[in-house]
């Protein structure tokens, strides 16, 4: 029993972001980053959604902006950030968001 409960806590200590790997920072500069992504390659498609559509606050995926919260933080690069959105959204589609979206951290 000691064993699930260590298992347990160590998972949701990771997925709540304990280890600084989850949780994507907030404030003022990664909003206006994704507002710039917004902007600039919103028509663009991840998956099958419009980039806009998955930067809607009305919407129930989050992967999209922690992911992209955490390349403009600088806490993911662009190689892990593809590699982690195509896995996400597996389509083989995504390379002109995903290029579009790297323009905007120049």
């Amino acid at each position: 029993m000691k064993r699930i409960f260590f298992s347990t806590a160590i998972a949701w200590f990771t997925l709540s972001g304990c280890n600084g790997g989850l949780i994507a920072p907030e404030g003022p500069a990664r909003n206006a980053f994704l507002d710039q992504v917004a902007t600039h390659c919103g028509k663009l498609s991840i998956g099958n959604q419009p980039i806009n559509y998955l930067l809607d606050v009305n919407g129930n995926d989050v992967y999209f902006v922690d992911e992209t919260s955490k390349l403009a933080a600088g806490r993911v690069n662009q190689a892990t950030y593809a590699d982690d959105i195509n896995a996400f959204y597996p389509t083989g589609t995504n390379q002109a968001a995903l290029d579009c979206i790297f323009a905007q951290l120049d």
